[in-house]
């Protein structure tokens, strides 16, 4: 069977689509921003983000071991590819949900969670496409059994050996990188908000 799947091209396509829509956001963070008065909730989100954030650099690690060493051979159902099909949007989506709880508010990050969770469900759909053309009914038999994106932990299972690919672990190292970026990066637009003379608006 001729695979034309190629792992990179939609990891390409997941990470621009990101970086496109951070820019396009990025001005609008800078003006909103939670209020400055600190209160426990405040704290609480914020603690709660950043383990969130470093969470989702794990897990994206952890898919990266599962898929990197069988990409384009076989479909990957052990691991964190049985509880979901495309384990690195949810560990991406988690990350961007730690980084709007860690600016304090419950609005913006209800936007940030839900602009790139459907950006990214949207690129899952494209990519299930070809998985769907490439492997047929190996892939419908997973799919109809396993949830897209939420997690079903109760179907977790995985393998006692697991090979990697070491060019797929260096590139989730430098993604990696941008996502804990988003921990200094959420510190620096509140120690910004709390300047005097800052113009912004606050939203709870």
């Amino acid at each position: 069977m001729s695979i034309d799947y190629t792992f990179s091209t939609y990891e390409n396509l997941r990470i621009n689509v990101l970086r496109g829509l951070f820019l396009l956001l990025l001005p609008a963070l800078l003006i909103v921003h939670a209020p400055l008065s600190v209160t426990l909730t405040g704290e609480l989100l914020e603690s709660l983000g950043m383990l969130l954030i470093v969470g989702g650099v794990l897990g994206r690690a952890w898919s990266i071991l599962y898929i990197g060493g069988r990409k384009n051979r076989t479909v990957v159902t052990d691991g964190p590819y049985s509880i979901c099909r495309h384990p690195l949007y949810l560990f991406s989506t988690m990350a961007v949900l730690g980084f709007g709880m860690m600016l304090q508010s419950l609005v913006l990050t209800a936007v940030l969670t839900g602009v790139f969770g459907s950006a990214l469900y949207y690129t899952a759909l494209r990519e299930e496409e070809r998985l769907r053309r490439n492997f047929g009914p190996d892939y419908a038999a997973y799919a109809a059994n396993t949830p897209a994106i939420l997690p079903a932990l109760s179907n977790f299972r995985t393998e006692g050996d697991v090979t990697f690919n070491v060019s797929q672990l260096k590139r989730n190292f430098w993604d990696a990188t941008v996502f804990i970026a988003l921990i200094p990066l959420a510190e620096l637009l509140e120690w910004t908000h709390a300047l005097p003379g800052v113009p912004g608006i606050a939203i709870p």
